[in-house]
C-alpha cells in the first residue's frame, strides 16, 4: 500500500478526576508508513505512553476519556470500531511491547503457553501447531534451547530474555504495526543493543511499521526514520530523524539534544533544561514551554502557537517559525 498504515489525527486523551481534568494527550497528529519507524520522544510525563495506549483503547475508561481525534488503521478508525472488531485487530494486526515485561507476562503460565495462546486466538491454529510456532518464535528471537525454555515461567527468564519473549508474543501473528513502549528500559547496554538489532532484523523480514516510544535519544538515532517530539501532551516538533538532529527547530527539542552526552561535545557539564514541566490540569494561556524557554518571545506567554508546517515535511509548534 502507498498510503499510511496508521494515521493519528488530532488525538486528545484526558483523565477526568473528581476535581480536575488532566490533559495527558492534547492534540497529536502523525502518519506511519509500512516498513518505517516513527519515534515518539519526550521527558517523563509528556504523554508518550498514554498516546500509545490510546491507540488501542487500553486505558481504563473512566477515568480516561478520548475526547477527540481519529486513529486510522488502513482507513478504519480504531476509536469508533466495534469492540469485537477491535479485539481482532489488537494483538493480531497491531501488537504492543509494554515497558515492564515482568508485569506484562502472566506469572502462572509458561512462556510457550503465552505465545501459543495468541496464535490460537488470532490464527485459529490447533494447540499443537501453536506450540510449534511458539518454539520457533523463541528460536527466532535468539533464546537458546527454545524447546526447553518454552516450558519455563517468566521468573526463570532474565530481563533481556523476558523482553525477547515479549517480542516473540508481539510478532506471533506477524503484525502490520508494532508499538514498542520503552522496549530497552532497565536493560544493560549490551542487551539494549541486541534487542534493537533484533527489532530491526524482524522489521526487515516482516516489513512492519514501528511506533517507538522512548526518552533515549541514542535509541532514536539508531532506529527511527521520523521523530515526533512531545511536551505537555502536545507534539511540538516533527521531522525526519537526520533533519531533527542536524537542525532542531523547537527550543525544547534543542534542549533535549543539548542534554545528551556526546564524545563530540567537550563540555565539563551537560546543559539542562531549567524549570519543571507544567501542570497538565490547567489551561495554557500561551506556549506551555514558555516559562522554561531561554529564547521565548513576548507573545509566547499569552498566545498559544499553532503548528507551523515547514519544508521537508517538518512541523514546529513555535512562534519563531512564523513567516
Amino acid at each position: 500500500m502507498r498510503g499510511p498504515v496508521l494515521a493519528v489525527r488530532g488525538l486528545r486523551t484526558h483523565f477526568m478526576m473528581p476535581e480536575r481534568t488532566v490533559k495527558a494527550v492534547d492534540g497529536i497528529t502523525y502518519e506511519l508508513y509500512p516498513g518505517k519507524t516513527l519515534a515518539v520522544v519526550g521527558e517523563s510525563g509528556s504523554g508518550k505512553s498514554v498516546h500509545a495506549l490510546s491507540i488501542l483503547k487500553l486505558l481504563p475508561m473512566p477515568p480516561a476519556e478520548i475526547v477527540s481525534g481519529q486513529v486510522l488503521f488502513r482507513g478504519e478508525d480504531l476509536l469508533t470500531m466495534p469492540a469485537e472488531r477491535l479485539r481482532q485487530v489488537r494483538g493480531d494486526r497491531i501488537a504492543m511491547i509494554f515497558q515492564e515485561p515482568m508485569t506484562s507476562l502472566n506469572p502462572v503460565l509458561t512462556i510457550g503457553e503465552q505465545i501459543a495462546e495468541t496464535v490460537v486466538l488470532h490464527q485459529k491454529k490447533s494447540k499443537a501447531n501453536a506450540w510449534e510456532k511458539a518454539v520457533g518464535l523463541l528460536a527466532k528471537v535468539g533464546i537458546p534451547h527454545p524447546e526447553e525454555r518454552a516450558r519455563d515461567y517468566p521468573h526463570q527468564f532474565s530481563g533481556g530474555m523476558r523482553q525477547r519473549a515479549m517480542i516473540a508474543i508481539a510478532l506471533s501473528c506477524e503484525p502490520d504495526v508494532l508499538i514498542a513502549d520503552e522496549p530497552t528500559t532497565a536493560l544493560d547496554v549490551t542487551i539494549q543493543a541486541q534487542i534493537l538489532e533484533l527489532m530491526k532484523e524482524l522489521q526487515r523480514e516482516y516489513r512492519m511499521a514501528i511506533v517507538l516510544i522512548t526518552h533515549n535519544i541514542g535509541v532514536v538515532a539508531e532506529m527511527a526514520d521520523d521523530v515526533v517530539v512531545m511536551y505537555a501532551g502536545r507534539a511540538v516538533e516533527q521531522a525526519p530523524v537526520d533533519a531533527l538532529f542536524k537542525d532542531p527547530k523547537h527550543p525544547y527539542t534543542k534542549g533535549l539534544l543539548e542534554s545528551v552526552p556526546s564524545i563530540y561535545k567537550r563540555k565539563e557539564r551537560l546543559e539542562a533544561i531549567k524549570g519543571q514541566p507544567p501542570d497538565l490540569t490547567g489551561g495554557f494561556a500561551g506556549c506551555p514551554f514558555a516559562p522554561r524557554c531561554a529564547v521565548a518571545l513576548e507573545r509566547c506567554a499569552g498566545d498559544d502557537p499553532p503548528q507551523f508546517h515547514l519544508e521537508g515535511g517538518r512541523m514546529s509548534n513555535c512562534w519563531r517559525e512564523e513567516r
